[in-house]
């Protein structure tokens, strides 16, 4: 199958409440464009370098998402474009997110990262470490004028069992279900970014609105 019936099968099969992120992470231009002639406008990048390459070629009714891990020291090559940062897992990167995003007059969406994962390797805050920012930037809500906190984002384990991975999506619903009362212009938490091409649906199963999928869209890497 070609990208756009791969992409068109997807989407409906999706619900309307699921947002698709298309990873096209490694990806061609000439393959995102087929997905965005597909009417694909959303897709996400792991290195922003690569992202900014694809922005400046492509139409700019795309929104963009960073979806890998952020350095610090790269967040400026972006926050003229990127729509939202799914990774954000420190106050530091929020700092500095809204420093830049101040210089281009924007309001940059963010996804506080979770770690929802057994592996030891993926990024992420931990409950406590979640609550601590959100109170912390919602105090100091005059400094963080260019950000916005709309939901949270997780990844699970890479493994098989599907019950384990059925675990770790349901505890980050219920992180995401029990800040669902912290609704204010700085910090409202409507999305909930988990599920890719091997568990999206198991992912909205449990609760997803958002899933990043790339190689069921564009085939494998």
């Amino acid at each position: 199958m070609s990208i756009a019936e791969n992409l068109l099968s997807i989407k409906n099969n999706l619900p309307e409440h699921v947002t698709l992120v298309a990873v096209s992470k490694t990806k061609p231009v000439t393959d995102l464009m087929e997905a965005y002639n597909a009417g694909q406008r959303i897709f996400g990048e792991n290195k922003i370098q690569e992202m900014t390459e694809k922005w400046e070629q492509m139409p700019k009714d795309i929104q963009w998402h960073m979806i890998g891990h952020v350095q610090t020291n790269k967040v400026k090559f972006m926050a003229e474009y990127v729509s939202l940062i799914h990774g954000v897992d420190s106050l530091k990167l929020l700092h500095e997110i809204n420093r830049q995003a101040q210089k281009h007059n924007r309001v940059i969406d963010c996804l506080l990262q979770i770690h929802i994962a057994e592996e030891e390797t993926k990024f992420g805050l931990d409950e406590k470490e979640l609550n601590d920012i959100i109170r912390f930037i919602t105090q100091n809500k005059e400094i963080y004028k260019n950000i916005r906190i709309v939901g949270l984002m997780g990844m699970a384990t890479f493994t098989d069992n599907q019950e384990q991975i059925k675990k770790e999506f349901l505890h980050l619903k219920s992180i995401f279900d029990a800040n669902q009362n912290l609704k204010s212009e700085i910090c409202n938490l409507k999305s909930l970014s988990m599920g890719m091409s091997g568990d999206y649906k198991l992912a909205i199963e449990c609760g997803s609105t958002m899933i990043r999928v790339g190689s069921s869209i564009f085939g494998g890497r």
